[in-house]
């Protein structure tokens, strides 16, 4: 008879690869109705929504490029763009980061997973992949369609740029993409703000919506008078700042500091998210949320960032108060009016001319000049003065604008009417659009690009 006199030493047991666990949380995830109703929407919807207001008279004329949808294909993308930003990108970041650990704490399957796959860090690393790996399916699946839709409804024309050059359709497609890829960067941050509200919320509501409130606040806070420093700090920011791309030269100033600033959100939220995960007590079934460590390890750490990315804009930028002041919003729409006149001119087969033969001047005054003319507000009024070769008397055109705290602005002509005081103009080939009769422009709010 053999004596065993000691027992075997249990084998070790390594942990699931990250390559099984991703592909593991991806098909948990893509298999939810919920998810797949998403991507059906995100690569159907935005098409039917393009093409369909694309062939409507009455466009969205308060969306930036919406006066174009029926112009141009390219316009359609931006539209939904602007839309998605504001609020389809951060309620679809809700619904899938928001989601991807609240989700085991409502089917209790905690036990079940930490058995399997016995790290808590691939655990983490996997559905914080599998979750941005959807969110890109659906932001590409949105940036597809709107742009086969605008381009099957009208057509690749080129399209007008927001300081009145002409894009063709290649240099209208580059941008458009790299628009898209811009407004990753804000998506990621509300990601990473979902995975944060996932792990320390648990089951509660309140981590599902935590992006969608974020982005709202957010959005909020753009609409306020606040200084131009606290805007640029913002990662929503980001979610405007592609507007810039859309300008001669490219204001790469905004639009670097809150993609910037987006991926420092990404970065810290996650990283956060991280934190509170691996120190979970996950023996507890009953656990609904971190308590008093979600205010201190979530929230008092991104407030303080919003500090930290305030006070660093503001030293590594010469921007202040609104960034929208008389001098720039002169010589952007004295830009801006010279190229728009020579699409007209071409448009009635006039003589070309040049920008520097125009040598177009503003001068702006604000609420009837009872005010100081600076910051945003509905109540500016522009005077645009041009002059032509061989023609001493000089040109002029009135403008009513209305400047968002953005720097958007929309310039409403007011005449004389030969000019910009109809919607059309009556060419040879039969009634055209009036380019100068209203048309979106963009004051870029950094002081840094005062001439």
């Amino acid at each position: 008879m053999t004596v065993v006199d000691g027992q075997a030493a249990p084998a070790s047991v390594r942990p699931v690869g990250l390559g099984r666990g991703y592909r593991f949380e991806l098909v948990k995830l893509l298999s939810q109705w919920r998810i797949r109703v998403l991507l059906l929407a995100c690569w159907l919807a935005p098409a039917v929504f393009v093409a369909a207001v694309s062939q409507q008279s009455d466009l969205p004329v308060d969306t930036l490029f919406g006066r174009l949808m029926n112009i141009t294909g390219w316009a359609g993308p931006l539209v939904l763009l602007g839309f998605a930003g504001s609020y389809a990108l951060p309620l679809l970041t809700s619904l899938v980061a928001g989601d991807v650990f609240a989700a085991e704490d409502r089917l209790g399957t905690w036990r079940h997973l930490l058995v399997a796959m016995r790290s808590y860090r691939r655990i983490f690393v996997s559905k914080a992949l599998a979750s941005g790996t959807v969110i890109l399916l659906l932001v590409l699946g949105l940036a597809v369609s709107s742009t086969v839709g605008g381009l099957v409804a009208v057509g690749g024309q080129p399209l007008v740029g927001l300081d009145g050059h002409l894009l063709s359709s290649g240099d209208a497609a580059l941008k458009v993409i790299l628009a898209w890829v811009c407004v990753l960067a804000p998506t990621l941050a509300l990601a990473g703000i979902g995975l944060l509200g996932s792990v320390a919320l648990g089951r509660s509501p309140m981590g599902l919506l935590l992006p969608a409130v974020v982005a709202l606040v957010m959005t909020v806070a753009q609409l306020l008078p606040l200084p131009v420093v606290v805007r640029l700090a913002l990662p929503t920011y980001a979610f405007i700042s592609w507007n810039g791309l859309f300008t001669d030269p490219v204001q790469f100033g905004p639009l670097l500091i809150g993609v910037g600033v987006s991926l420092v959100w990404a970065v810290v939220a996650t990283a956060l998210a991280y934190i509170l995960f691996v120190r979970r007590d996950f023996t507890d079934l009953t656990y609904d949320g971190a308590g008093r460590r979600v205010l201190t390890a979530g929230l008092l750490p991104l407030a303080g960032l919003v500090g930290v990315t305030v006070a660093v804009v503001a030293v590594a930028t010469p921007a202040s108060g609104s960034g929208i002041d008389q001098a720039k919003l002169q010589r952007s729409l004295s830009v801006e009016f010279a190229h728009l006149y020579r699409i007209q001119a071409a448009q009635l087969h006039r003589p070309d001319v040049t920008e520097e033969q125009l040598a177009a001047s503003t001068e702006c005054t604000k609420g009837g000049g009872l005010v100081e003319a600076e910051g945003p507000g509905n109540d500016w009024r522009c005077v645009v003065s041009w002059h032509l070769p061989g023609i001493s008397a000089t040109g002029q055109a009135i403008y009513q604008l209305d400047v968002t705290s953005d720097g958007r602005y929309v310039a409403d002509g007011d005449g004389p009417k030969e000019v910009n005081g109809y919607f059309q103009v009556r060419t040879p080939e039969g009634d055209r659009p009036n380019p100068l009769w209203q048309f979106d422009g963009n004051v870029e709010l950094l002081a840094s690009t005062k001439g």
